[in-house]
């Protein structure tokens, strides 16, 4: 049995480490980025009036659904995101060998929950373009509230979601990011750009993912479901605040730059 675990996983880390993963991964981060950059711009939109349009993941899928081919395209952005979720899955079993005890269970742990965040806009995505509705209906904070404790999970859940736009400003401001660039990448006056698109984009959109956090947070206390929110709520919820408008201007152009970062870390990969 222990030689058949042995063999498993070195499949595994040969796999997680083959050509053929840095492929995936590299179209899907292609896709992600070309969400953020339509997320980016329809938050623009929202910034000067126009409430047409949701600045979320759903709104991004519905735009690009509109455009020429726009169902293939949509189909294409499903398809990346299921190769990251692939990818992350890969390591959340075999990867991270260089970390050890409590390390090692943060890394992939990081990694199982990247996994989920990708398949959850790959999911938008595909319901998109078979013509489903991805949204609607009750928040998914009104069931969890309905459960014993429910009001305290939804509260946990948000202190997580801020949690983690804070590692996101965190990263931005210490540009741990820089590792998943190349050296090439990180070189010369394109790579200074590249590394500008990868601060402001992780401080804004770690910036946008805490008021969601902070959304949800203030709904558990509350219990309230409908003051717990989405990324398009959210950015609702700062046009009411004084100078709103260009801070949403801000974090539309933040989270447009980590569309950009995405894109040249798909062109030069460092896994």
């Amino acid at each position: 049995m222990g030689g058949m675990t042995d063999s498993a996983e070195r499949l595994g880390w040969q796999a997680e480490h083959s050509e053929w993963m840095d492929y995936a991964v590299r179209i899907g981060m292609v896709t992600y980025g070309v969400v953020h950059l339509l997320i980016g711009w329809l938050a623009l939109q929202l910034a000067f009036g126009d409430r047409t349009e949701h600045a979320s993941s759903e709104g991004a899928m519905q735009q690009l659904a509109k455009q020429p081919f726009g169902d293939a395209l949509v189909w294409g952005i499903a398809i990346g995101m299921f190769l990251l979720v692939v990818w992350r899955l890969f390591e959340t079993v075999f990867g991270h060998w260089d970390k050890h005890g409590g390390d090692l269970f943060k890394a992939r742990a990081t990694s199982a929950a990247k996994a989920v965040i990708y398949a959850v806009v790959g999911i938008i995505a595909a319901k998109t373009a078979i013509g489903a509705e991805s949204g609607g209906g009750k928040p998914w904070t009104s069931e969890v509230m309905s459960w014993p404790a429910g009001q305290w999970i939804v509260a946990a859940v948000g202190l997580a979601v801020v949690g983690y736009g804070a590692n996101h400003v965190r990263r931005g401001f210490t540009e741990e990011y820089a590792k998943h660039l190349s050296a090439e990448g990180r070189s010369g006056d394109v790579g200074k750009v590249y590394l500008f698109f990868g601060k402001f984009g992780y401080i804004a959109k770690g910036v946008a993912i805490a008021i969601v956090g902070g959304l949800i947070l203030y709904g558990g206390v509350t219990h309230d479901a409908g003051k717990s929110g989405s990324l398009d709520q959210a950015l609702h919820k700062l046009l009411t605040y004084p100078y709103g408008q260009v801070l949403l201007v801000v974090i539309a152009a933040g989270l447009a730059s980590y569309g950009l970062f995405c894109l040249a870390r798909g062109r030069h990969l460092n896994r």
